[in-house]
Formats: structure tokens, C-alpha cells, sequence
């Protein structure tokens, strides 16, 4: 019988892994995630400030009491709008520290593992580290299950059906695109709602859509919440929400 380790894989020393590790249920990493979060050198993460961090919640099932840690702590995050200018002076500055407290871990010969959320290339903060850091050193990335998947899954909707199109769409766009793109599509995935849940409600019912739409918050955690978005009467929606409008497909 094969060994996990062996299916797993080890790290290798010097390397920076972008390891996905899904929606909020441990139970969700890969193989190969589970392996490298157990073996690299350094776990790091992204938190915001004053709270653990979801990613590095997910696995902490996984993690020993005596594991070299790197916190990378945001500035800010929801607290200012993203296209404000101050929002985007600090986050940048931030991430070119946070890739430079990184490179010198790598520089050492540490194999280092990156924690994202869902998958690294799917609106990860790990993609910024990736573009900065790829040139200069190997990198492995780590598919995970997405934010998006893991919703749809315990909504028990299926999102598309035969020729179905799919919208994946920020919720940070404006309302009259918005409007637009879920009026161009047969099945959408609303990310990025959180204070924008009011503006994303208007739009869907602006697109007709409100009776397929499904708000999902916090999906696959142990305190999740899912009902219909008509239901829905917050005046704004967790940082981990995202709204779900499911295709129809052809009857067969």
C-alpha cells in the first residue's frame, strides 16, 4: 500500500508553495495540500488584523504546536473602498514587503508554504506574491477547491446545465454593469458581496433574477448560512459571502 507521504510528496527546500486549501472545511485539501502544510519548512498566511486568519484556521487541524509560522498581516481590508486611493498606496507597499519577507526565507533554503484560500489563482492574495516572486525563485502552485464550488455544493444547486454560460463577477462592480452581465449570462457567481450586499440585491432584481438567487455565507464553515437572497434582509453581507444564481439548462 502507498504511503500518504509518498502520495503526497515532500517539499523541497528553497521553494515557495501556493497551497490552496479550499473553502473552510479541512476535510476539502487535496493530497498533496495536506502533505505540504505538514512538511514545508514555514507555514505563512495572510490575516486581517486582530483575527487569526481563515486560511490558516482551515488547517489548523493539520498544524503542530512547533511549526515555524510567517503571519502577513493586512493594513487594511474592507475598511476602505478598494479603488481609493489610500487602499491601494498601502496594499501595494504591503505586498512588496510581504514578498520581501518571503524572498529571504527563500533565499535561506526554507521551503515555504503560502496559504490561499480556496484556490491561489482564483482572487487570491497569493497571486501577488506569485507575479513577484516566480522570476527569482521555483514556485509550485497548489490547486484547491474553489470559494465557489464548495458553495454551490452545500446549496445544493447545480450551477450549470448543457450549454449553460457561467459569470463569474465581483460584487464590486458597478450596479449597471452588473445589471448588464447577469442579464448576458445563464448561470452567475456573485463574489466580493460584503458591503456591496445591497447594491448586488438591486441588481439581481433589476436583471430578474431574484427568485434563482441563493446568498451563501460563510459556506462549508461550521457556521454557515444559506436562504434565498429575496430573504435575505441584512444591510450588508459577511466578508465570506457570495450570492448564487444557478442556470436552468435544457430540460431533458
Amino acid at each position: 500500500m502507498i504511503s500518504f507521504e509518498a502520495l503526497a510528496g515532500a517539499a523541497q527546500a528553497g521553494t515557495l508553495y501556493g497551497i490552496g486549501v479550499g473553502p473552510g472545511d479541512v476535510r476539502y485539501l487535496t493530497l498533496r495540500a495536506a502533505g505540504l502544510v505538514r512538511s514545508v519548512d514555514v507555514v505563512a498566511f495572510f490575516a486581517k488584523r486582530g483575527q487569526q486568519g481563515n486560511a490558516r484556521r482551515i488547517v489548523a487541524p493539520l498544524m503542530a504546536g512547533d511549526r515555524d509560522e510567517r503571519r502577513l498581516e493586512y493594513p487594511v481590508t474592507d475598511e476602505v473602498p478598494a479603488e481609493h486611493p489610500d487602499y491601494q498606496e498601502q496594499i501595494a507597499r504591503f505586498y512588496r514587503e510581504a514578498a520581501a519577507s518571503l524572498a529571504s526565507l527563500l533565499r535561506a533554503g526554507k521551503s515555504v508554504g503560502l496559504l490561499a484560500e480556496g484556490d491561489p489563482f482564483f482572487y487570491g492574495s497569493f497571486m501577488h506574491m506569485w507575479r513577484r516572486l516566480a522570476p527569482d525563485f521555483p514556485v509550485e502552485v497548489v490547486p484547491g477547491v474553489t470559494g465557489m464550488s464548495g458553495c454551490w455544493t452545500r446549496a445544493n444547486v447545480p450551477i450549470t446545465w448543457g450549454n449553460d454560460t457561467l459569470a463569474v463577477l465581483p460584487g464590486t462592480l458597478d450596479e449597471e454593469k452588473l445589471v448588464d452581465r447577469l442579464r448576458r449570462t445563464d448561470a452567475a457567481v456573485i463574489m466580493k458581496v460584503g458591503r456591496n450586499l445591497g447594491k448586488v440585491r438591486r441588481a439581481v432584481e433589476a436583471a430578474g433574477l431574484l427568485s434563482r438567487a441563493i446568498y451563501v455565507e460563510r459556506g462549508t464553515m461550521q457556521d454557515e448560512r444559506i436562504l434565498p437572497l429575496a430573504d435575505c434582509g441584512d444591510p450588508q453581507g459577511a466578508y465570506f459571502a457570495m450570492v448564487l444564481i444557478p442556470g436552468e439548462g435544457r430540460r431533458l
